[in-house]
């Protein structure tokens, strides 16, 4: 089965990409914090953070079409939350929930997913919660796997019949799926446990920050510092 993983890109080779994950994340989540505290009507700010998060997916050399692929997926959640929303703040809503998407698919983008969890445990994220981003992205494919698997396996043997039979067939294929996910996880938590598994995330190198990094930090803390004064 082929499967598109969210980390495609992160083995490019840019200075993006060579950011200690740490101080990555750090940046990011920084630049989410301010477009989150934005004023609804500075648009100017608006205007200058989606700048600024063009400007680091360019200087990533990730491509563009990939990013904006990823965060259509995400668009429909968006909506749904902005619609519920009082008319004032729809717009508001969308935008800043457009562009915080845009900030963490272009974090998860360029560093790979292994590094990614460990730096969040090295920031001294809940482990717990580490864990569980961990076994969801490593185990969800293997789900879709199983799922496409029945799929074509009841196309096989339903060939026409009515909507009714197919809706049924679909119930029974999402129980037969919840079942095997459990007894899946069982047998992986068996097996973990039995290889001395603690929690810890490991990877094939250690982490270390450059002077570049804390410049890369610096400019971007800047940046937004600057954004906020000319958006006030």
């Amino acid at each position: 089965m082929k499967h598109s993983y969210i980390d495609r890109y992160s083995g490019i080779d840019s200075f993006i990409h060579r950011i200690d994950p740490r101080v990555k994340i750090a940046g990011v989540f920084s630049l989410i914090l301010s477009i989150i505290l934005a004023r609804a009507d500075s648009f100017v700010s608006f205007a200058l953070y989606a700048l600024c998060i063009a400007i680091l997916i360019f200087i990533s050399k990730i491509p563009l079409i990939f990013i904006l692929k990823r965060s259509l997926v995400v668009i429909p959640f968006v909506l749904m939350v902005a619609i519920f929303s009082a008319p004032a703040i729809f717009r508001n809503v969308l935008v800043k929930s457009y562009l915080s998407i845009l900030s963490m698919i272009l974090l998860v983008s360029s560093t790979p997913f292994c590094d990614f969890l460990k730096a969040l445990e090295k920031l001294k994220f809940p482990r717990i919660f580490t864990m569980i981003i961990s076994f969801m992205y490593r185990y969800i494919f293997v789900i879709e796997d199983e799922l496409m698997k029945m799929r074509q396996a009841k196309e096989a043997r339903s060939v026409g019949g009515s909507k009714w039979l197919h809706t049924k067939a679909l119930a029974n294929m999402l129980g037969v799926l919840f079942i095997r996910a459990y007894e899946r996880g069982e047998k992986v938590y068996l097996a973990m446990c039995s290889r001395g598994f603690n929690g810890d995330i490991r990877t094939m190198h250690s982490f270390r920050v450059k002077r570049s990094d804390l410049c890369f930090l610096a400019l971007i803390v800047g940046v937004l510092a600057a954004i906020k004064v000319i958006g006030a």
